[in-house]
């Protein structure tokens, strides 16, 4: 006998003792495929219909969300895979920096102040325009009382009779009295101060009169100084009296034939004029009391040096 009869049969390989067939992806007859590991399910299992979801919504900002889900169990350990890590965002590249403003211009040479402008010594009077229509009392009085009316000015529709302050009383009853005037109400009486006129008088002494029955008004203005003597109005328009007083106390002004001159606001023994614009702002001096018992006692003790 050969060799080859003497040498006892080999016992037939079992299917696990096969070398592994040369297609990757196909697994041997009768080998196990390791998708069949623990946990993933036979090879041989039937494999159900798939089950129809809905998509999953999609996030409102797809670069900050994190995927959340796995993939199928890996055919190498049959384990769930980590989850994605969720993209890092980069930081943003720094802004240019902002160019910096220009330097200014260079200032040119501060020029000479410019004087002062002066004060103005009086109120400006417009006069009327040309082809403004005179009022017929204002036409009447001129004719009645001649050289009365100094001056006529015209603003904003209202008329202003100037009249020299001699005549004040004959112009005031005839604006008065006169059917095409009956200027029956003195409805205000006032004064202004220009220190700087001196040769007219630094005073304006301003009546508002209007006429209750023709439903028209006028103003009538006089001009006066420091001493200058204004006839008081009080016999014409009883209205006059508080008014000449009230007049007389903070301007000053001159009221001859006033019933009853004196202070209306201020104490008797007040020293100055409140509204002449030469008073001093820091007040009159050594009188200036803020307290009303000073004053009492001011007077008290004057009344006992007199006594005495």
């Amino acid at each position: 006998m050969s060799d080859e009869a003497q040498k006892p049969p080999t016992p037939p390989e079992a299917a696990a003792d096969k070398p592994a067939s040369s297609a990757p992806a196909e697994p041997l007859k009768g080998e196990v495929s390791r998708t069949d590991a623990p946990g993933a399910g036979a090879s041989a299992a039937p494999v159900g219909a798939p089950r129809a979801e809905p998509p999953a919504p999609k996030p409102a900002n797809p670069e900050a969300a994190v995927t959340a889900t796995t993939s199928e169990t890996s055919s190498a350990t049959g384990q769930p895979t980590a989850p994605a890590k969720p993209p890092v965002a980069k930081p943003a590249a720094p802004a240019a920096a902002a160019p910096k403003p220009a330097a200014p211009a260079a200032k040119p040479p501060a020029a000479e102040h410019a004087p002062k402008a002066a004060a103005p010594t009086g109120p400006v009077e417009p006069a009327p325009p040309a082809d403004a229509v005179a009022p017929a009392f204002i036409a009447s009085l001129q004719s009645a009382i001649p050289g009365a009316v100094t001056a006529l000015s015209l603003y904003l529709g209202d008329w202003t009779i100037i009249v020299a302050v001699d005549k004040l009383e004959a112009v005031a009853r005839h604006l008065q009295s006169a059917t095409d005037a009956q200027f029956d109400y003195l409805s205000d009486l006032t004064a202004s101060d220009w220190p700087p006129r001196t040769a007219e008088g630094r005073f304006d002494v301003i009546y508002m009169l209007y006429s209750t029955r023709l439903r028209h008004r006028v103003r009538l203005k006089v001009r006066a100084g420091e001493t200058t003597p204004v006839a008081s109005m009080t016999s014409v328009w009883p209205a006059a009296n508080w008014l000449e007083r009230e007049v007389y106390d903070m301007f000053g002004v001159n009221f001859t034939g006033h019933p009853d001159r004196r202070r209306i606001l201020m104490p008797e023994d007040w020293q100055g004029f409140p509204q002449r614009k030469d008073y001093p702002l820091e007040g009159p001096g050594e009188l200036l009391m803020e307290n009303p018992l000073d004053w009492l006692k001011l007077r008290q003790a004057k009344e006992e040096s007199e006594i005495e």
